[in-house]
């Protein structure tokens, strides 16, 4: 991906100013109706009302799901990007697994959410600085990366209720031009929990809401997403007595896999 070629264009077509317009009103939409509205109304109601902690993570879930729905539907609508999911029906088979993709751009969760009611999060500690997502990820239950002690407990726990956890194993954005780098979170989680992998590839076409880029860099043609749902892998195949070195090697296959598959 090459970021220059997404923001060395000055001028702006009609299109791109039109798509400029929409998804600043796309954001501020999201914004007011997803982190207002669902944060300070619909979450303190279902605080109120649900008192059962797992049936309020799981209606919670299903809120965001359906709202991630609605925000790329809108946005979709707009002319602002275009996507589609490769073996989506596989989802619908996956329990007890964690659920991998790269992370090119800023919609990756939003798509992968707005297809999986059910689904808890692995997310970045720093978002609990922000007082809207935060009451959201305490609301939905999402585990926080922060939080070593806690993730394998959490995950576990999840995982054994036949749950599925969603994982960006980059860590952050894929940064352009630079080369694909999994860390090892991922691989062991799935080891010491003794969970299946799903393993999803998203392509973001052309570049569009990625690392180093603002979100007003409008890409001369719309951006397509085109989001496969690979084959699951199992986890037998890589357990070995030392699960350092199995994570080791089990972050080495997923990451050519995914590489693989961007070259394709």
């Amino acid at each position: 991906m090459d970021i220059k070629s997404v923001t060395s264009k000055k001028i702006y077509t009609l299109n791109q100013c039109w798509r400029l317009f929409a998804i600043a009103f796309g954001f501020l939409l999201f914004g007011v109706f997803g982190f207002v509205v669902l944060s300070i109304f619909w979450f303190s109601l279902l605080r109120l009302a649900i008192w059962n902690k797992n049936d309020r993570i799981t209606v919670a879930q299903y809120s965001i799901s359906i709202c991630f729905k609605i925000f790329i539907g809108i946005i979709k609508s707009l002319g602002i990007i275009q996507y589609q999911f490769d073996g989506l029906e596989k989802l619908k088979q996956d329990k007890n697994c964690l659920i991998v993709a790269n992370h090119p751009s800023l919609l990756d969760v939003v798509l992968l959410v707005s297809v999986m009611p059910r689904c808890d999060c692995l997310v970045k500690g720093a978002l609990l600085n922000n007082v809207f997502i935060s009451r959201i990820i305490k609301t939905a239950g999402y585990i926080l990366n922060a939080e070593s002690e806690k993730i394998l407990p959490q995950c576990q726990q999840i995982l054994s209720n036949n749950g599925r956890i969603l994982i960006f194993p980059e860590g952050t954005r894929t940064v352009p031009d630079q080369p694909m780098k999994l860390q090892r979170g991922a691989a062991n989680i799935a080891l010491r929990c003794h969970a299946d992998i799903r393993l999803i590839h998203i392509q973001c076409d052309p570049p569009f809401l990625i690392k180093q880029q603002k979100w007003y860099d409008i890409p001369i043609k719309k951006t397509s997403f085109n989001v496969t749902i690979g084959e699951k892998i199992s986890i037998d195949d890589f357990v070995e007595p030392n699960t350092t070195v199995a994570a080791r090697k089990l972050t080495r296959y997923l990451t050519s896999v995914l590489i693989k598959a961007e070259n394709s």
